[in-house]
């Protein structure tokens, strides 16, 4: 495969001839990506460092999966104009428990070593958290984008997020990471980490970075945002998430993502076999064909889909529409009634334009409310 592949979509591969001396050594190398839990997924843009990895595991080296469950009780600045908001222990938790599964779906199983940076970093006395902080001034710390930018607009930045990068570099001396893996929003993080493991005596590591992939909203893909594709998200809502891209960002995902040039054509053409090809990486192929004939009879025929959830009318005459969009679908009532003001909603495929529609006619029909929102009413 050689280095070429393994630095595949870099941005940076540092220091310069590092990796190519660590691939001299003749032993596996011990590949580390760290990703903190705080969501319960891990989406489509935080598989591209996994893909990384799991091209070092194709050539015989070990991944070191860090499930940052102890990190993210602390909150990572990476990229942001303003401290994380810190889950519950309950949160961190249960988003822990989902997170190997989805990761190995992208990894090879037995070549993957995961570990909870609790297991060192819950054990560390004051002292060693001291000794910790010797190894990096306060001045360093502001060099970094994020800090700089909020110290320098007085915005506050609390002592917890200075030890955030150290944390992360711990884990490096604590794996004895040969090459850590991370998106370039990582960077800062990522050097930090050699920089601690020269100072506790160990060989430093490489870093590589990756691209951060940019979503249909114009911004990185981020759980929190929304605008995410999860790996374990259900075969209709990746398919219907992925359809949402806009053409110019086509050649970014299949370079980024599939690792592949953007085929020509016509766009929509690519668009679909993208949808496909990342529904068929989680889900299977045979998923894949249910999820492009549900996207297309529900989104580009506006058809009922064919297991329509049923919906009881209420008792009155008439009923009143925007009170049943809110009780069907969880609309306000606003926004039925804008939404039907704009043709948006349909009863059997024809629009409903009045407020207010007698009962008889709504019994047995399938309402439909934008795109893809459907109820079967029943009496």
């Amino acid at each position: 495969m050689g280095v070429a592949e393994l630095t595949r979509n870099a941005v940076h591969v540092l220091p310069a001839g590092a990796l190519e001396a660590k691939l001299a050594l003749g032993r596996p190398l011990r590949v580390k990506l760290g990703i903190d839990v705080t969501s319960p997924d891990i989406h489509v843009g935080r598989g591209i460092p996994l893909q990384r990895m799991r091209a070092f595991q194709d050539e015989g080296h070990i991944g070191v999966l860090i499930v940052g469950d102890y990190t993210t009780r602390i909150g990572d600045p990476s990229g942001r104009s303003s401290e994380r908001p810190i889950l519950s222990d309950e949160e961190i938790d249960r988003n822990a428990e989902t997170y190997v599964d989805q990761a190995l779906q992208l990894l090879v199983p037995d070549q993957t070593d995961v570990r909870r940076n609790s297991e060192w970093l819950a054990g560390l006395t004051f002292a060693d958290v001291i000794r910790l902080t010797r190894m990096m001034t306060v001045a360093q710390m502001l060099e970094r984008d994020d800090f700089a930018g909020r110290y320098g607009a007085g915005q506050p930045i609390s002592v917890s997020e200075l030890l955030y990068p150290l944390m992360q570099a711990y884990d490096s001396v604590a794996v004895e990471a040969d090459v850590e893996l991370g998106g370039t929003d990582q960077l800062y993080n990522l050097l930090a980490g050699r920089e601690v493991m020269e100072a506790y005596g160990l060989e430093p590591q490489v870093v590589l970075t990756t691209p951060l992939l940019v979503s249909w909203d114009g911004d990185k893909m981020s759980s929190s945002v929304g605008n995410n594709i999860p790996l374990a998200a259900p075969p209709e809502e990746q398919f219907g998430r992925t359809m949402r891209i806009s053409d110019d960002l086509l050649e970014d995902w299949y370079r980024l993502v599939v690792e592949e040039p953007l085929p020509g054509g016509d766009p929509l053409d690519a668009k679909l076999a993208l949808a496909r090809w990342i529904v068929t990486r989680s889900h299977g192929e045979a998923a894949a064909r249910i999820a492009e004939e549900h996207f297309t009879r529900v989104v580009r025929e506006g058809r009922a889909p064919d297991d329509v959830p049923e919906h009881v009318l209420p008792s009155e005459n008439p009923i009143h529409v925007p009170a049943l969009l809110a009780a069907a679908f969880g609309l306000s009532t606003s926004e039925g009634r804008r939404l039907i003001s704009q043709g948006g909603v349909k009863v059997d495929g024809a629009v409903v334009s009045d407020l207010d529609v007698p009962r008889a006619e709504l019994v047995g029909s399938v309402i439909q409310a934008g795109k893809r929102r459907f109820a079967r009413l029943t009496d």
